[in-house]
């Protein structure tokens, strides 16, 4: 399960999640192996058929994420420990690192494997795919879902440290 930070007024506007045209994560997707081609927004079947489903921190479309304040990307942990609960994925990964620091307060997390769980489920951090976070580039998005993707290609989820 991908968790974003929130919807832009595009998604909110087009009622898909990741919905601006140019937005890396469906390009990221398909480079790591998620899905067999690049995916269109509004493919929520095929989305599902290859395992992935998708939610939010916060539901309120904003320009920019940096238009929500941190008490309600907090609250947004709750909703998630909920839905992870409900749906237990193999894996919850977070696109955002900014978002995630402030949701689990956690102000050294890098990406990949955190040390913790949500819903009992284990919890991944991945960059934000929006074309305003500059500071990664298609090729090393890509990557970091790739190792994701390898995660989940293991026949079991590893036990975290010290459990």
């Amino acid at each position: 399960m991908l968790c974003g930070i929130n919807p832009s007024l595009w998604s909110g506007y087009a009622g898909y999640h990741f919905a601006r045209p140019g937005n890396r994560l469906w390009p990221s997707l398909h480079e790591a192996g998620f899905t067999p081609r690049r995916l269109h927004p509004a493919e929520l079947d095929a989305l599902r058929e290859a395992g992935i489903g998708i939610t939010n921190l916060v539901g309120r479309a904003t320009a920019r994420a940096d238009e929500l304040g941190d008490a309600e990307i907090r609250a947004g942990r709750d909703r998630l420990e909920s839905v992870a609960r409900r749906w237990r994925p193999a894996w919850v990964a977070v696109l955002g690192l900014g978002a995630y620091r402030v949701a689990f307060t956690d102000r050294t997390a890098s990406v990949g494997r955190q040390g913790r769980t949500v819903g009992g489920r284990p919890l991944w951090l991945l960059p934000n795919p929006s074309g305003l976070n500059a500071h990664y580039s298609q090729a090393a998005l890509s990557a970091a879902f790739a190792e994701l993707r390898r995660a989940l290609d293991r026949s079991h989820v590893p036990p975290l440290s010290g459990q």
